[in-house]
């Protein structure tokens, strides 16, 4: 029996679970028939893979307070915040939302390129000089046609894009100053061959891994580094095992918006609006949260005792330099209009 499979049947048997997951074909039935037609609400079941503190959360919850406001009783709004508390996987939440366990959810792009190859451009270093060039091509044509990329292989509708923000380096070690200083490391990256090869070039070992496995890593020492935004290394508690980090910015995250797209389709019109202008609303809310979670966060790392290391220019440009030879491999992997968005 195929994991997902097994999955399936738990849900099936245990019913209702953290006030959102249910049987899955349950769960399609109340989250696409209108209430005019079934005579009940439209269930609108949203999730992720972080606590409810955290901006992700907060910002599905002024989604589904938005949708409240606008239909009352005619929706009924169910939350599952964090999908790892429940045991499963982070990688769990695509086929969840593609199957309609889920109604909507957000997720790294790393984890569709599995499925979907073409979503691998996202993943390419030092892509943007600045969270407002970023955030630029995110909101516009490049945006546009990561969503059309993965609504064509998943799915799914994308309705937005959360931010993550600028991947920083982290390792239990030594301070890195300098791709050298990374040599040899054992580093945790996303099922991302990108990730991958990207950390190759600069001397680490990669070692992918979900996010779940990766606790279990940081506990037994199997791995030396990671890179991810200082909000998640402090949301998961990384920078308790991790003192070295350094302010190496080699990956702007976005994290996808996506809805089943069955459910979303089948909905009325004004549902299917109001959605998506909740969404656009949450992205907006959710990145100005973001800008104060990372100034929190370096805090927190350093209050643990943790060091920081800030760039200089040259010091940043020798990393950019050592991962140059992705960009012409990139060239011969992934489709030229979609590379040419984001000036390779």
């Amino acid at each position: 029996m195929s994991r997902r499979r097994f999955l399936k049947g738990l849900l099936a048997g245990t019913g209702a679970i953290a006030g959102g997951l249910i049987e899955p074909r349950r769960a399609v039935a109340q989250a696409t028939a209108p209430r005019s037609a079934a005579n009940r609400p439209t269930r609108i079941v949203m999730g992720g893979y972080s606590p409810s503190s955290t901006a992700f959360s907060l910002a599905l919850n002024r989604i589904g307070d938005r949708l409240k406001r606008r239909f009352g009783d005619q929706v009924d709004i169910k939350y599952v915040y964090n999908v790892l508390d429940l045991g499963y996987r982070e990688d769990d939440l695509n086929w969840m939302v593609a199957d309609g366990v889920l109604t909507l959810a957000y997720q790294s792009s790393g984890y569709f390129t599995n499925d979907v190859p073409d979503m691998g451009v996202a993943d390419l270093p030092y892509l943007f000089p600045n969270v407002q060039a970023a955030r630029s091509a995110t909101d516009g044509r490049f945006g546009q046609a990561l969503a059309a990329t993965l609504e064509a292989g998943l799915n799914c509708r994308v309705l937005g894009y959360f931010e993550a923000g600028f991947s920083q380096f982290s390792n239990a070690l030594r301070p890195v100053h300098a791709p050298a200083d990374m040599k040899g490391m054992r580093v945790r990256v996303r099922p991302s061959k990108v990730q991958a090869r990207t950390f190759e070039l600069l001397g680490a070992v990669p070692r992918a891994m979900d996010l779940s496995e990766f606790a279990e890593a940081l506990k037994a020492r199997t791995v030396d580094a990671q890179e991810n935004p200082f909000p998640n290394t402090v949301t998961y508690g990384v920078h308790k095992f991790h003192r070295f980090h350094t302010m190496t910015n080699q990956h702007y995250q976005n994290r996808q918006v996506f809805v089943h797209r069955p459910s979303f389709d089948a909905w009325p019109q004004a549902l299917q609006e109001e959605m998506r202008a909740a969404v656009k609303d949450a992205v907006t809310y959710q990145r100005e949260l973001h800008l104060k979670e990372d100034n929190d966060a370096m805090g927190a790392i350093r209050k643990e005792g943790g060091e920081i290391v800030e760039l200089s220019a040259q010091q940043h440009e020798a990393f950019v330099r050592a991962v140059t030879p992705i960009y012409n491999e990139a060239r011969s992997q992934y489709p030229r209009d979609l590379l040419g968005l984001v000036g390779l």
